[in-house]
């Protein structure tokens, strides 16, 4: 039997961590721990969360899945990482929204199928 297509947020974190000038930069693993824990409580009609986390920031959050928010550490760069997902969860006929304002990457994805949104639409959001 075919699985169901699911809803996939996926979250490019250094870019939204990076979109709020709170010192961030000083803390990078706690940001991302304290971004984490928004989309755990976050009011999001998403099956499926994927945040990707690189450099230091993986030091604030282990990979796996947490409830609706799974954790993916960039082996390398984020970028790579993001794209990787969203090919994966598109060939699986999700639907799938990145988090990103980096236009770049935004494009490529959005040639895999994906729609993107602004990191401040996701922290409206979770507001």
């Amino acid at each position: 039997m075919a699985r169901a297509a699911r809803s996939v947020l996926v979250v490019d974190a250094a870019n939204v961590v990076g979109s709020v000038p709170d010192g961030w930069w000083k803390d990078r693993a706690g940001a991302a721990r304290r971004l984490h824990e928004k989309l755990l409580v976050g009011d999001t009609t998403y099956d499926l969360i994927v945040l990707v986390l690189e450099g230091g920031a993986k030091a604030g959050v282990r990979p796996g899945r947490d409830q609706h928010v799974r954790t993916v550490h960039a082996p390398k760069d984020g970028d790579s990482a993001i794209i990787a997902e969203v090919a994966a969860h598109r060939e699986r006929g999700d639907s799938v929204v990145l988090i990103s304002a980096d236009h770049v990457l935004r494009g490529r994805c959005e040639g895999l199928g994906a729609r993107a949104m602004s990191p401040s639409w996701l922290l409206d959001q979770l507001r």
